[in-house]
C-alpha cells in the first residue's frame, strides 16, 4: 500500500479512513504533523516518544487507538544533480584549473632557476679551486694560435676540461689526452661525458646528435664581439693566465661566467670555443635550438655562419641569465641592463665605476 500524500484536513481523513484500516502501531511523523493532528483528534491517542534519537530527528513517535486513521507520514524529496547545474560546476572547475596552472608553471621555473644559480656556484667555486692551486684562473683556452674558430679543428682544450678534479671529475681529467686535442678520437669517450652541474634544468637536452656532452655555462673572454684571442679584456681567453691581481676593476664587478645558448652544431663542453666562451656584447632573449624545433619547443636557433663569430650571453630564463662574479657571487642580470654597464663588467680593467641594481 502506498502512503497517502500529507494532508491533515479532517474531511480527507475521515475519507481516508474509511478506504485504509490502519492497526495499532508506533508510527513516526514530524512534529508540525502531530500538534495538527492533535487539533483533530484527542490528545490521549497519542503518546509522544522520550527517544533522544527521535527528538534529534525533530519527530515524534505516536501511539494511536485510531484504527481508522492513517497516520500521515512526512515525504522526503530525493535530490540531485540537475544537469544545468552540473555544468556550471564543471566550468567553475575549470576556470579555477585555468588560473592554477600559471601559478604551478611559475614555481616550477622558480625552483629550475633557484638550481641553474646552485650550479653556475658549484663551477664558479671550481675555478677558484684552480686559481688557488695555480695562482691564476685557467686559460679559457689553450691552442698554439689563435684566433679561435668555432670549428672541430685545432687544440681547442677548454677551461671546463682543466677545472675537471675541482668538479669531481677526477676519472675523466685523467682519461682526457690534452696533447692529441679535444676533437681526437682517443678522448671521444670523455666528450661524450655528460656532467650534470654543467647543463642548466631549463634546457631540457644533454647531447647532440652524434652523443655530444654540452654545457650552457660559459666564460666570459671579451666585453664586446670579437674572435677569441690572446689580447682580449674579459677572464677567461686564449691561452690566458689571469691572476686577481690583474682584475683592477674589482672582482664584484667582473663577469667570471654567465649563460649561454646552446646552438645546432655545438662543439660540446671540452671545446674552447663558442660552445663555452662568450663576451659581453649581449644578453638576449629566451630561444631554443633547432633540434627543440621539431619537437615543438622553440624557435630555430642556428649556428652563426661566420666561424669567429663568438656572440653575447643568453638564457632560458625569462628576463635575463645567471651571472658568476670573479668575487664568486651569482646574480641575475636582465636582459634589458644598459649596454654600456654590461660592457664595463666584461672587461677586468677598464677603471670605469659600475652601479649595480
Amino acid at each position: 500500500m502506498s502512503p497517502l500524500t500529507p494532508s491533515l484536513s479532517p474531511r480527507v481523513l475521515g475519507e481516508r479512513g474509511k478506504s485504509f484500516k490502519v492497526p495499532l502501531t508506533l508510527k513516526k511523523v514530524s512534529a508540525t504533523d502531530f500538534k495538527k493532528l492533535q487539533e483533530i483528534y484527542p490528545l490521549k491517542s497519542y503518546k509522544k516518544s522520550t527517544n533522544r534519537e527521535d527528538e534529534k530527528m525533530k519527530c515524534v513517535v505516536l501511539r494511536t487507538d485510531v484504527t481508522n486513521v492513517n497516520c500521515l507520514r512526512r515525504q522526503r524529496k530525493n535530490s540531485a544533480f540537475t544537469l544545468v547545474e552540473l555544468l556550471v560546476v564543471i566550468a567553475i572547475i575549470g576556470v579555477l584549473v585555468g588560473l592554477l596552472l600559471p601559478a604551478v608553471q611559475a614555481a616550477r621555473e622558480a625552483a629550475r632557476r633557484a638550481q641553474c644559480v646552485n650550479n653556475l656556484m658549484q663551477v664558479a667555486l671550481a675555478v677558484h679551486h684552480y686559481d688557488f692551486n695555480m695562482e691564476h684562473l685557467p686559460s679559457g683556452v689553450i691552442d698554439p694560435a689563435g684566433p679561435i674558430r668555432s670549428e672541430a679543428l685545432g687544440q681547442h682544450i677548454s677551461w671546463i676540461v682543466q677545472i675537471l678534479p675541482h668538479l669531481e671529475e677526477s676519472a675523466a681529467y685523467n682519461r682526457f689526452d690534452q696533447s692529441a686535442g679535444a676533437y681526437s678520437t682517443q678522448n671521444a669517450l670523455v666528450r661524450q661525458h655528460s656532467i650534470r652541474v654543467l647543463t642548466c634544468p631549463s634546457y631540457p637536452l644533454n647531447y647532440h646528435e652524434p652523443k655530444i656532452a654540452l654545457s650552457t655555462y660559459v666564460g666570459s673572454h671579451h666585453d664586446s664581439e670579437a674572435p677569441i684571442d690572446a689580447n682580449n679584456n674579459g677572464l677567461l681567453f686564449l691561452n690566458s693566465k689571469v691572476r686577481f691581481a690583474d682584475i683592477r676593476d674589482g672582482s664584484s664587478y667582473t663577469l667570471l661566467l654567465g649563460e649561454g645558448f646552446i646552438d645546432d652544431g655545438d662543439l660540446g663542453w671540452v671545446s674552447g670555443t663558442r660552445s663555452t666562451l662568450r663576451n659581453a656584447s649581449s644578453i638576449e632573449n629566451v630561444r631554443r635550438d633547432a633540434r627543440l624545433v621539431s619537437q615543438g619547443a622553440g624557435v630555430d636557433s642556428e649556428a652563426p655562419k661566420d666561424s669567429l663569430y663568438v656572440g653575447g650571453f643568453g638564457s632560458y630564463h625569462t628576463g635575463g641569465a645567471n651571472f658568476a662574479f670573479a668575487d664568486g657571487s651569482v646574480q641575475f642580470l636582465s636582459q634589458n641592463i644598459e649596454p654600456v654597464t654590461l660592457k664595463n663588467l666584461g672587461n677586468r680593467s677598464d677603471g670605469e665605476m659600475v652601479e649595480l641594481q
